[in-house]
């Protein structure tokens, strides 16, 4: 190797044919700078090489850029799948809180009605919730999450805001179990509000209306007649609101008028009811009144006379005088 080094001929090697190498190149340099400088020959060269060169760095560099668009793709998406199920998220529960605050202003109406009900009739109630409904065959009832317990009886009327509900048909210690008007085993004692006809509404098999079976066949009964309470029999107060007559009809014998109501309350939307409690009656007949005295200012005539008042007998038996 050392051999080759020293039998190898410099460039520039430090003879006469060396110098003269050494003052060409540098001419040629001088000239090509002077060249550049007035007509940009290198410049056009250089930009003829970058376009021929570009292409191979752009190669070059896709796996780079690949790899990096990729990766901030990735990220968007796992951004903005996150972002979304966060926004859904948000969406669901301010539906859920949508629906709650429509639901308690929903039963805040109703409970303003139930109360507007007992202030207008000043009624003597307790307020109930309903905690089960049974519409099964033949049987429509409801089950109150009050009892015994709470001062319910057997037999106490049940009302809504819009109309009677039904009865107390049992009593637990902390339930009790209402029969709907619409049971096919309740009648209730109604008269029709425009005519005062008094009849009784039955329960339908269908469960969803009331029946009028025994109506006189010259009886004015027409569509859109309001059906009331009558107060017969004491079970129900006399004036509430029973149902609206829908139809009227001559029964198949032809002896009677059959006519079909819609009950007045909410029998399948009523959450909230009011139990009637008996109203104070009087007990037995009044007492007589004490038939009162001669008048202060005879008396002493009376007495100067020397005759006794007279003597009566009251209704016991006893003197009055």
């Amino acid at each position: 190797m050392a051999r080759a080094r020293e039998g190898s001929s410099p460039l520039f090697a430090g003879n006469a044919a060396g110098t003269l190498r050494l003052i060409v190149y540098l001419a040629l340099a001088v000239v090509l700078m002077v060249l550049d400088q007035r007509n940009g020959w290198l410049w056009q060269l250089r930009s003829a090489a970058s376009a021929v060169v570009e292409p191979v760095y752009r190669l070059a560099g896709l796996p780079a850029a690949g790899v990096r668009t990729l990766g901030v793709a990735f990220a968007d998406r796992q951004l903005l799948t996150s972002q979304n199920q966060r926004l859904r998220e948000d969406l669901l529960l301010a539906n859920a809180k949508l629906n709650r605050m429509a639901a308690v202003a929903e039963q805040n109406e109703r409970l303003r009605r139930l109360l507007d009900t007992q202030h207008s009739l000043k009624l003597n109630v307790q307020l109930a919730r309903v905690i089960g409904v049974d519409l099964g065959a033949y049987r429509y009832e409801l089950t109150l999450n009050m009892g015994s317990r709470d001062g319910v009886e057997p037999g106490q009327p049940v009302i809504d805001a819009h109309g009677v509900m039904g009865q107390v048909k049992a009593v637990l210690p902390h339930t009790a179990v209402v029969m709907l008007i619409t049971d096919p085993s309740h009648a209730i004692p109604v008269t029709i509000a425009r005519t005062g006809l008094r009849t009784v509404a039955y329960g339908s098999r269908d469960g969803d209306q009331l029946s009028l079976p025994n109506l006189p066949l010259a009886a004015d009964v027409r569509v859109g007649d309001k059906l009331l309470t009558s107060g017969i029999g004491g079970r129900f107060p006399p004036g509430f609101p029973v149902g609206r007559i829908d139809s009227v009809a001559p029964a198949p014998t032809g002896m009677f008028q059959v006519a079909l109501a819609t009950p007045a309350a909410d029998l399948d939307r009523s959450t909230d009811v009011l139990l009637l409690h008996d109203q104070a009656e009087p007990k037995g007949p009044p007492d007589l009144p004490l038939p009162a005295g001669p008048p202060q200012d005879l008396a002493p005539a009376a007495s100067a006379s020397g005759s006794a008042p007279a003597v009566r007998t009251g209704p016991a038996g006893g003197a009055l005088r």
